[in-house]
């Protein structure tokens, strides 16, 4: 029989906890099938609960085993308490505060799904959020109950002489016999369920210490496998810089003794926040030149920073529940792209984080899985561990920096951290702080969390010679989504500039329509006019500068406006874009033309003109420049066609225009690759990580003319390459193409670095992103492959996940085999592990923008997944989203 459908959680729903926990007391003892859990809670009754003074206790509770149940001491037995599958319920707990001691056993070996407490490469490790803490014992799993914990571990010498847990360390003792021993660990600070961490194995550390600025000392730690403690020295670095950066820029100073992080192998997403013990992906902490690309250094400084961040937005100050989880990633979310923002090239951290945007968030606003900001409904809530919530959340914090400017942002900031230390908040809470510092009406603005939909501004900008004026309006337009037909006008902050025929920003005067402050337009309503005097000649418009709100913009401008723009715009994100905006909508126009080839070669030349200008400026670093290279991709000129899409026409017409581009530079293009040669010692600072960028952008796009002497120079690079970021992108790029070295470069590769489980995973992405025809079969082959494993998240995403979400065209063949192949796969992870499962779907979020053909076969597929026996609550709810009206 098929699984049922459970019953969704409601926003308008929430009710404050009937009880309260002020102390937690863990007794832990490890063991790889039988771990035991002694739990004594110190519980009493909410005053601010509106239940009834008989309210039962009801505690959550999954896949556990009780041995035992005790209230201030005595044994309980039934019918004084019942259980089920979802919990514990105490029908009639005392009228005053009292204890309740439950003894609970899980088992870490069988746990797939990696929530709770499980085993990684043989080390126990935890993960409780969102709601993992209820597969270790019974509790108001709930971010809205704080509580302090104190922890006891208790483990085998031999398999887990390292035991962690939050807060800092109490005691440490061997028991008896000397075969097993224990450490106590306290955190001073109240915390939800969620933030519970603990970790026991035989790990290696990496130490060091940090002094705040209040000169208190503490000791950092981080642990990772043996051997692998040289690869944890840029992880450190970051995490040094992050909390000097943190006390800088918001004055958050870290709050206890100690400050650990531990590298796993297994783990659903890529790293946990939790209080003072940091959990994360391996793959995001351990980098050296030999084994990590520059994106990968990148990764873990943002998502070191990222998580240490949380200390202040997520940990001191938490969601009052799971519907406001955007207030702590997409704040913490913002705060990370600033510090990678200071770390590095403002423009290029600003043009990455609008492609992941555009490249995740909004198609998930243009599909079936469409949600606000925060969500007013879920049935499973890791599902809304998405782009929305995190990216977009993000976006609508910088907004507000945008529409307060720096100064009184910080301000609302340093009021909220004040107002709200030690809660669990709404989005109201933290909004209602920059309305008190700014005296400013956010009503409109709140639209961003409870609206979902990407907006679009389609605008149109007349000049008045005569009276050397421009007219600019602006219609805001709300496409209907899941759940609502029928939208308001949000607060957009549009940032805009007029370039004058020199090039020149214009000093123009605003005379109609509202300004928040220079240079910064407030479109509020459906239709939005403004006026410009001092326009002394025609302008070429600049708006949304520095990508100023997570909207769409149309308006009429000509391929020579665009070639201007790329040439002389000050705001380096809009030349970016506006070479972006000239090569995808030059690639879409070879789709339906009669006469294609005249066209790509007329296309191609004025773009590579515009190109070759940017290239030869000096003015611009190595980093900009290489994103200027990389073309738009199938996937992001696939989102500009938006509707009856063929990913292979698409694919075609792509490689006829990047292959007529790199044609056209071809001398400038050897003159990049030759000045940015590799003959330095690898550093992963900006500047060298910005030269290696542009030599392999120069390299990708060489390569699309499919010349004998590029495929040469192809394998050279890899032979000769000194660092992983060299020879991993040879590695994808030779594997996309029939190359004559080609099978001796993924041999190659695979001999070299076939037992570093790490390394691997480039090995099976680069042949899961290939072009190629037979790349399914390859990938199908692969999944069979020794050192793929279905359990293992990190496999599942470098093979499955690479190809159903990297590679538009052959995932999208015409004759359904990638949807196919898809779902067959989707549906044997999710009996291990629904969580990883239901991230797979997010491969069909935008099927129902493909052409007629491909569309009926995305769905039969998903029909499929639906119509399985006992589906998980996790894809029950993605599919079924996907396959609604």
């Amino acid at each position: 029989m098929k699984s049922e459908h459970p019953k969704p959680v409601l926003l308008a729903d929430y009710r404050a906890p009937e009880y309260l926990i002020d102390t937690v007391n863990l007794d832990i003892a490890l063991d790889p099938t039988k771990t035991r859990v002694v739990s004594k809670l110190s519980i009493r009754r909410n005053p601010q609960s509106k239940s009834t003074a008989k309210a039962p206790l009801r505690l959550d509770g999954e896949l556990l085993h009780l041995e035992s149940i005790s209230l201030n001491g005595k044994k309980l037995r039934r019918p004084a308490y019942a259980i089920d599958d979802t919990g514990l319920t105490i029908a009639s707990p005392p009228k005053e505060p009292f204890t309740l001691e439950v003894t609970t056993v899980v088992n870490p070996e069988k746990n797939t799904a990696l929530q709770g407490i499980y085993l990684s490469r043989g080390v126990y490790c935890s993960q409780c959020e969102a709601q993992g803490f209820r597969r270790i014992t019974y509790f108001l799993d709930r971010p809205d109950v704080l509580a302090r914990y104190t922890v006891r571990l208790e483990a085998d010498v031999a398999t887990a002489p390292v035991l962690l847990a939050n807060g800092n360390p109490v005691a440490r003792a061997t028991l008896p016999g000397r075969k097993r021993h224990y450490a106590v660990w306290h955190d001073p600070h109240p915390k939800p369920s969620y933030l519970f961490a603990i970790v026991g194995g035989d790990l290696a550390l990496l130490d060091s210490t940090f002094t705040t600025k209040s000169g208190r000392k503490v000791d950092l730690g981080i642990y990772v496998e043996h051997g692998k403690e040289a690869r944890a020295h840029w992880a450190m670095d970051s995490l040094k810089r992050s909390m000097r950066w943190d006390e800088t820029r918001f004055g958050r100073e870290y709050d206890l003794d100690v400050f650990n992080i531990v590298a796993v192998s297994d783990f659903n997403m890529g790293a946990m926040e939790n209080k003072g013990l940091n959990i994360f992906n391996d793959r995001l902490i351990l980098a050296s030149a030999e084994t990590a690309t520059d994106t990968t250094y990148e990764s873990i400084e943002s998502v070191v920073a990222h998580e240490y961040f949380h200390n202040w937005t997520g940990n001191r100050i938490t969601c009052r529940d799971w519907f406001q989880l955007c207030l702590k990633e997409g704040l913490t979310v913002y705060r990370d792209q600033e510090f990678s923002a200071e770390s590095r090239s403002r423009t290029v951290q600003r043009i990455t984080d609008v492609r992941q945007l555009r490249a995740l968030q909004f198609p998930e606003d243009q599909g079936p899985l469409s949600h606000p900001v925060r969500p007013d409904t879920y049935i499973e809530i890791n599902n809304f561990y998405t782009a929305t919530v995190y990216e977009k959340g993000a976006e609508v914090v910088r907004m507000i920096e945008t529409i307060l400017g720096r100064e009184k942002f910080r301000a609302g900031m340093d009021l909220y951290f004040e107002r709200h230390d030690g809660q669990a908040v709404t989005i109201e809470d933290f909004v209602a702080c920059f309305a008190d510092v700014s005296d400013l009406d956010f009503s409109q603005f709140m639209r961003w969390y409870t609206q979902s939909g990407t907006p679009e501004l389609v605008c149109d900008l007349t000049f008045d010679r005569r009276k050397k004026a421009a007219e600019l309006t602006v219609h805001q337009t709300l496409k209907p989504s899941h759940g609502k037909a029928k939208k308001q006008p949000q607060f957009v902050p549009l940032a805009i500039a007029l370039l004058g025929e020199n090039g020149n920003e214009m000093d123009f005067t605003v005379e109609e329509g509202k300004e928040i402050r220079p240079g910064v337009l407030a479109i509020t309503d459906r239709t939005t006019k403004f006026r410009f005097g001092n326009v002394t000649s025609r302008p070429v418009p600049s708006l949304l500068r520095n990508f100023s709100a997570p909207v769409n913009v149309t308006i009429a401008l000509s391929d020579d406006d665009l070639a201007f723009t790329m040439h002389h715009d000050s705001d380096l994100f809009n030349r970016w874009q506006a070479s972006n905006k000239y090569a995808a909508r030059s690639i879409l126009t070879l789709l339906d033309a009669k006469r294609p080839k005249p066209l790509v070669a007329s296309k191609a030349a004025k773009f590579a003109a515009a190109l070759e200008h940017a290239l030869r400026n000096p003015d611009l670093d190595d980093a900009y420049k290489a994103e200027l290279l990389k073309l738009p991709s199938v996937a992001d000129v696939s989102r500009e066609k938006s509707v009856r899409v063929d990913h292979a026409a698409i694919f075609e017409a792509h490689r006829a225009f990047s292959g007529a581009v790199a044609e056209k530079l071809a001398d400038t293009l050897d003159d990049v690759y030759a000045r940015t040669s590799n003959g330095r010692k690898f550093s992963p600072d900006a500047k060298s990580a910005g030269r290696r960028a542009l030599r392999n952008a120069a390299l990708s796009l060489m390569t699309m003319r499919g010349m004998d002497e590029d495929y040469t120079r192809l394998e050279t690079h890899y032979r000769k390459s000194s660092n992983m970021t060299d020879a991993a992108h040879a590695l994808v790029l030779i594997a996309g193409v029939d190359a004559p070295a080609r099978e001796s470069v993924i041999q190659h590769f695979f001999e070299r670095w076939k037992d570093d489980h790490l390394v691997i995973d480039t090995w099976f992405s680069a042949q899961a992103q290939s072009p190629r025809a037979e790349t399914l079969d390859d990938v199908k082959a692969l999944c069979t492959h020794p050192l793929f494993k279905i359990t293992t998240p990190n496999k599942v995403r470098a093979l499955i996940g690479a190809f159903a979400m990297g590679n538009p065209l052959q995932f999208n063949r015409a004759d359904g085999a990638g949807y196919d192949f898809l779902a067959e796969k989707v549906l044997a992870i999710d009996a291990l592990n629904p969580q990883v499962a239901s991230r797979m779907l997010g491969a069909f979020r935008s099927y129902r923008s493909l052409e007629p053909k491909r569309k009926n076969r995305a769905k039969a597929a998903l029909k499929r997944v639906a119509d399985a026996t006992h589906l998980s609550r996790d894809c029950r709810e993605i599919v079924s989203r996907m396959l609604e009206d």
